[in-house]
């Protein structure tokens, strides 16, 4: 019974990965025409009644309410941090790239669970947040003249993810997950609503076709990612979420033509062994 709900959650995690992926192609086509933000508050408004409709027809009005809004609050400034950052990254990374330094967000929120939550850090994942971190410079290139701001932008994008999760342990124990997925879809519309004094570019009937499938896609790929985790461990589940680059290198290249450096790869693989092994070594601490 164990392994066929495992694998029906790992299936959960690659489909929702895929569906976040394709969400975040559509990003790159839009950030070449469109702002960040102004992205974000099309998408979030799109996304916003699909997600209440989802939360009130499973859980009721009542699921709308929050004993910690302050919290959500808190979570949805950093993801708009994240959005900023990435989308603008998107404008001249490849996608492939792009997702590959963004994957830095678990050595991220094992490296700042010291000082914000306290916990401890063994030598051994500390050696490999480093490696994964030595990864993501293989990927950056430090000092040489291919070196993009946006590079690190991407790598601003895992630090605000990794805030995100550690900010969701201070969620209150009430609030299911639907609750909290209400939250940040409807607090970035507001947060953004100020994008509407801005000149705006003319939105074609095209462009808000691709406006849907980015918020169709977002919310499918939160969705099934959230149900993987609920139908097994982490340690399980969360390997999968690196098939990203997998797609992310066959939408880059189907979509706009991008090819990755070497550089790229090389970097990509070192990050993943590093997030792998620290997985691996969390569930063996856990199991103690």
């Amino acid at each position: 019974m164990d392994q066929k709900r495992h694998g029906a959650a790992i299936a959960a995690m690659c489909l929702g990965v895929f569906s976040l992926v394709l969400s975040d192609t559509a990003a790159k086509d839009l950030a070449q025409r469109y702002e960040a933000l102004q992205i974000m508050f099309l998408r979030s408004c799109i996304a916003l009644p699909i997600v209440t409709a989802i939360v009130v027809q499973a859980e009721g009005w009542g699921a709308l309410r929050s004993k910690r809004p302050g919290v959500h609050l808190l979570r949805a400034l950093l993801t708009l941090g994240a959005a900023y950052t990435f989308f603008t990254s998107l404008r001249t990374l490849p996608l492939a790239g792009a997702t590959a330094l963004a994957l830095t967000a678990p050595l991220f929120v094992t490296a700042l669970s010291v000082p914000l939550l306290g916990e401890k850090v063994g030598r051994l994942r500390w050696g490999a947040l480093i490696v994964g971190f030595g990864g993501a410079m293989v990927i950056v290139q430090p000092g040489a003249e291919t070196l993009q701001p946006a590079a690190l932008l991407a790598l601003g994008t895992a630090l605000c993810y990794a805030l995100v999760m550690i900010a969701a342990r201070w969620i209150d124990g009430d609030d299911s997950v639907r609750t909290v997925m209400f939250y940040l879809t409807a607090l970035p519309v507001l947060l953004t609503s100020w994008t509407l004094l801005l000149d705006w570019p003319a939105i074609t009937a095209v462009d808000l076709s691709v406006f849907a499938a980015m918020a169709i896609c977002g919310t499918i790929g939160i969705t099934f990612i959230t149900q993987g985790f609920r139908m097994a461990p982490a340690a399980i589940v969360a390997p999968f979420d690196y098939t990203a680059l997998v797609w992310a290198s066959i939408t880059g290249w189907l979509f706009f033509g991008e090819l990755p450096q070497i550089a790229t790869y090389i970097g990509a693989a070192i990050i993943v062994a590093a997030g792998l092994f620290v997985i691996w070594r969390e569930a063996q601490l856990a199991k103690r």
